[in-house]
C-alpha cells in the first residue's frame, strides 16, 4: 500500500466496519474501502454500473468520510444515489423503495465521537455477514479493484418518503404519551415526528441535533440514557419511554413506572400481540434471550414457533429471512419485522411503533402488561476474559462436556439437562425452564455467560456456579467484567 493510505485491518468486524477516524483510517483509506466495496458489489450483482444508496449520520466528520467513500465507489463504476442525512433503517428502506443493488451507510452507531464506520449490504434487507466482511477485507487490503465510470445523483427529501411510509401504515386510536429520547443523535429529526404522526403525544428529550453529544452517548443500553428517560417518564406521567441509538436501528424501552424493560421481554410481549392476528408464525430470538418464549402459553395457543439463533444483528436478520419468520428479537434491542410488518431489517422507530400498537390493543398500562409475564431470575451478560486464540476451543470442549452430562443424566441443582442447543456456543435447558449459556464473544477476547431460572434466584446462581466451576478447571479463564 502507498504511504498515505491508512486502514487498520482490525476495523473489518464481523458484520460492519468501524475505525477511529484519522488514527486507524484516513480519507485515502476510506476511498480504498469504497473501491473494495464497489468491486464486491459488481462481483455479486454481475453489473457494470450497479446502483448504490448512500447515507450518513450526524457527526461532524461523517460527510467528508461519505465523500471519500463515494469517490471510491464511483471509480469502480457504481452509480450513487445519495439520500443525505439518514438513519441506517432509512438507507435499508431506500434500497427497496428505489430498487437499488446495494447500500452503504456511514455511521459508527452508538460508539463515542472519534469513531466512524460503514454498515453495508447487497441483498435487500440484509447486511454483510462474516463471509462478506472477510471477502471485502481481502479485496480492499490487496487492492484487487475493478475500474469503471460511475455517476452520482442526490435524492432530495427522501426522509419524507421514509417517514410517510411508517406513519401511513401505523395510525393508533389511543392517545399514548411517550417520552422520546435521542441523545442528540440522528434519530432526533425522525423519531418525534414519526411517533407524533401515528398519533402519540410526544415529550422530546435531547432531540436537538448536536454532534458533540453533550449529555451522553445515544445508546439505549447505557444506564445514563435510561435513567434520564425514567426521570422524564415519571415527571411527565407518561405511558412509555423510548430511547434510540445513534443510527436509529435499536430502541430501549422504559415503562410508565420508570423501569427499564429488557428487550427480550419486550420482544415476547410484541410476539404475543402479533400472534393473535398471525397464527402459525415463526419468531427468531438470539441465544441470550429469555427462555419464556419456548413455553409461552399464548404463543402455543396460536401455534407459533420460536427459534433460538446466533447473537448478532446480521445473523438474526438472515435467519428471519431464510425461515420466513414474522419477526426477530435480539436482547440488545435490534428488532426485525418481516412482511407484512416490515422489510426484515432492524428499525428502532418501527420497533417503538409496535410497542405503541401493543398499548393501543390493550386497556392496561405497560407495567401491568409486563407483570403478566412469568417472573424469571436472570443474570446480566457476564464476560470472563479468554484469549481470542483460545476462546473457541474452550467452548468446543465445553459443548462435549455438556453432551456427556446430558447423556449420563448428571444432575445440576437436582435437575437433569433436557435439551442442548449448539448453534452459538452451548445453551442447556432443564425441565423447569431454567437454562445456562456459554459462548465465545464475537468482538472481544472473552466468553459470554448468561443463566436464567423461572423457579428461583437460588437456582439461577447454582447454574452459574456450575458453569464457573467448569470454566475454572480449564485454566484458560481470567477476570469477569461483572459477576453475580
Amino acid at each position: 500500500m502507498s504511504q498515505n493510505i491508512k486502514i487498520d485491518p482490525y476495523g473489518f468486524r464481523e458484520y460492519d466496519a468501524r475505525w477511529l477516524y484519522k488514527k486507524d483510517i484516513n480519507q485515502e483509506g476510506i476511498e480504498n474501502l469504497g473501491k473494495g466495496l464497489g468491486t464486491q458489489i459488481k462481483n455479486h450483482t454481475k453489473k457494470n454500473n450497479p446502483n448504490v444508496v448512500v447515507g450518513h449520520d450526524y457527526r461532524s466528520y461523517s460527510e467528508e468520510i461519505k465523500a471519500s467513500l463515494k469517490k471510491g465507489l464511483i471509480s469502480t463504476g457504481c452509480n450513487i444515489e445519495d439520500i443525505g442525512l439518514s438513519l441506517s433503517p432509512m438507507v435499508y428502506f431506500a434500497q427497496f423503495n428505489l430498487n437499488a443493488d446495494a447500500v452503504a451507510m456511514v455511521t459508527a452507531s452508538h460508539n463515542e465521537n472519534g469513531w466512524t464506520g460503514v454498515k453495508m449490504g447487497i441483498k435487500k434487507g440484509l447486511t454483510h455477514a462474516p463471509e462478506e466482511m472477510k471477502e471485502l477485507k481481502e479485496i480492499t487490503l490487496n487492492q484487487n479493484f475493478s475500474y469503471g465510470e460511475g455517476e452520482e445523483k442526490q435524492i432530495k427529501d427522501f426522509d419524507k418518503i421514509y417517514k410517510e411510509d411508517l406513519i401511513s401504515k401505523n395510525k393508533i386510536k389511543k392517545k399514548i404519551k411517550a417520552v422520546v429520547a435521542c441523545g442528540n443523535g440522528t434519530a432526533s429529526i425522525f423519531a418525534p415526528e414519526i411517533l407524533r404522526g401515528i398519533g402519540c403525544e410526544v415529550i422530546e428529550l435531547d432531540c436537538d441535533l448536536n454532534w458533540d453529544f453533550p449529555k451522553y452517548n445515544p445508546n439505549p443500553e447505557d444506564l445514563e440514557m435510561l435513567h434520564a428517560i425514567a426521570e422524564s417518564v415519571k415527571k411527565n406521567n407518561a405511558d412509555i419511554g423510548f430511547g434510540f441509538d445513534g443510527d436509529g436501528d435499536r430502541v430501549g424501552v422504559v415503562d410508565d413506572q420508570g423501569n427499564e424493560i429488557f428487550s427480550d421481554k419486550i420482544g415476547l410481549l410484541i410476539a404475543r400481540n402479533l400472534s393473535n392476528n398471525h397464527k402459525n408464525s415463526k419468531f427468531v430470538v438470539d441465544v441470550k434471550s429469555t427462555g419464556l418464549y419456548s413455553n409461552d402459553n399464548i404463543l402455543k395457543e396460536n401455534n407459533c414457533e420460536t427459534i433460538y439463533w446466533k447473537t448478532g444483528h446480521s445473523h438474526i436478520k438472515r435467519k428471519v429471512n431464510t425461515e420466513k419468520a414474522l419477526a426477530g428479537f435480539e436482547k440488545s434491542g435490534h428488532f426485525f419485522f418481516n412482511e407484512p410488518l416490515g422489510y426484515g431489517y432492524d428499525d428502532g422507530i418501527n420497533s417503538a411503533i409496535h410497542v405503541c400498537h401493543l398499548l393501543d390493543n390493550q386497556n392496561r398500562r405497560i407495567s401491568e402488561i409486563i407483570n403478566e409475564l412469568p417472573i424469571t431470575y436472570q443474570t446480566p451478560t457476564m464476560a470472563p476474559f479468554c484469549k481470542d486464540e483460545e476462546k473457541y476451543l474452550v467452548v468446543e470442549e465445553l459443548v462435549e462436556q455438556f453432551q456427556e452430562l446430558k447423556k449420563n443424566k448428571t444432575e445440576i441443582d437436582g435437575q437433569i439437562i433436557t435439551e442442548i442447543l449448539t448453534v452459538n456456543g452451548v445453551r442447556f435447558s432443564f425441565v423447569d425452564g431454567s437454562w445456562g449459556l456459554i459462548r465465545a464473544s464475537s468482538n472481544k477476547p472473552s466468553l459470554v455467560i448468561v443463566t436464567e431460572s423461572p423457579t428461583s434466584d437460588e437456582r439461577k446462581k447454582k447454574i452459574f456456579d456450575f458453569i464457573d466451576n467448569l470454566l475454572q478447571k480449564t485454566g484458560k479463564i481470567g477476570e469477569y467484567d461483572q459477576k453475580i
